[in-house]
């Protein structure tokens, strides 16, 4: 395979529930980065052989491939062909991945991975809750217990012994370290600021959101007053699970040959990516076999990785992998995680890219891990060298 490497990474603002990007249509946010992606590298759009997007509610605004719809209202070339794929919360980092695999095996020479969620217009759930039947056929149970992500995220507690406390330090945590990332600028160089069209109702104005929505004050003590979101004794509050939020996020990439040949200055190369299976009744503990698949395959160990952005789609995933990776907390999530910036689902793998490839160049790092879980019992992984 050929060397892939990052050019740019950008992503909106997180959006906040019904907050400043909820007017906007999830094809026109999407369109946003991806117009952004373009103007940033300089790149000759039509030299981009195939965009490859993620969505997880995948109906109404975000339906007929969202990602091809989004670049045509970019006004962007229509030669250009799109696809739009579902890998749960994983999806936008494993667009990405597929994305890299067209660039790496030589089938196009440019390429851009992306992704869009807007939570505050599609519920999520809406694929799943629409009159159309259920998405688990009769003999599924025969193999595997049907249960939730919320229910899964207390299982993995239960199972590593994680308790609330422990849970409500890292929802702290990840609030301090958001809030200092943004007092300290960290984010100028991946947040495309966004005009969005208020909300119906509201006029026919816009407003400019530049700043990620879901930052708030708390403590500990504020976070042991919350009410459990799973069960009614459970480890998990609104204070330490992922915020339903929207948002986009695109990531530009090219072999280095072609990088030179077009007038490009990589970020970051890949050096390996994975998508695993995991149990998909814990559901949520993918990070811990696609980190290992990683680390084996590359013969490297978790000291060998300075930094890492797991999503916090709730604590006791982070906790738990921590836990089985023995895991420096200090390279983790340096920059707050979506229990305080937010989780627009299908948006969020590439806004963790852009996260790990704007701070390896920022700190002087060497190598990144980005992993998820998602729904179903998947892991997606993704090692970055910066070049």
């Amino acid at each position: 395979m050929t060397d892939v490497v990052v050019i740019d990474a950008v992503r909106t603002p997180i959006g906040r529930r019904n907050g400043g990007l909820s007017g906007m249509h999830p094809a026109q946010l999407l369109g946003e980065v991806q117009r952004e992606l373009v103007a940033r590298t300089g790149v000759d759009p039509t030299a981009i052989g195939q965009v490859i997007g993620g969505c997880v509610d995948q109906v109404g605004e975000q339906t007929q491939n969202v990602t091809r719809t989004a670049w045509l209202s970019a006004g962007l070339p229509m030669s250009v062909a799109a696809t739009t794929v579902d890998t749960q919360c994983g999806s936008s980092q494993q667009a990405t991945a597929l994305a890299a695999a067209l660039v790496g095996s030589g089938a196009v020479d440019v390429a851009v991975g992306c992704g869009v969620e807007s939570m505050s217009r599609i519920p999520m759930g809406s694929t799943t809750h629409n009159g159309f039947g259920r998405p688990l056929p009769p003999g599924y149970d025969q193999h595997y217990e049907e249960t939730t992500q919320f229910e899964g995220a207390e299982r993995i507690a239960d199972r590593w012994g994680i308790t609330r406390r422990d849970a409500e330090e890292l929802g702290v945590l990840s609030q301090q370290r958001a809030h200092a990332a943004w007092s300290r600028r960290r984010f100028d160089g991946q947040v495309v600021p966004i005009d969005a069209p208020l909300p119906e109702g509201d006029g026919d104005g816009t407003r400019r959101v530049e700043r990620d929505e879901g930052l708030r004050e708390t403590s500990l003590e504020a976070l042991a007053g919350l009410k459990p979101v799973a069960r009614p004794d459970g480890v998990h509050t609104a204070g330490t699970s992922s915020q339903i939020s929207d948002g986009a996020s695109a990531v530009l990439l090219t072999t280095p040959e072609r990088a030179a040949e077009l007038g490009l200055e990589p970020m970051a190369r890949i050096v390996d990516t994975c998508l695993v299976g995991s149990d998909p009744e814990l559901m949520l503990t993918g990070p811990i076999p696609a980190t290992r698949a990683l680390l084996e395959r590359n013969g490297m160990t978790m000291d060998d990785i300075d930094l890492v952005e797991i999503n916090e789609a709730f604590a006791s995933v982070v906790l738990a992998w921590q836990r089985e990776l023995d895991a420096d907390m200090d390279r983790v999530n340096v920059n707050g995680g979506a229990i305080a910036l937010g989780h627009p689902l299908g948006a969020t793998g590439g806004v963790l890219i852009a996260k790990a490839v704007h701070e390896l160049q920022r700190a002087d790092r060497e190598t990144a891990l980005i992993t998820m879980c998602c729904g179903g019992g998947l892991g997606t992984g993704m090692v970055l060298e910066r070049v």
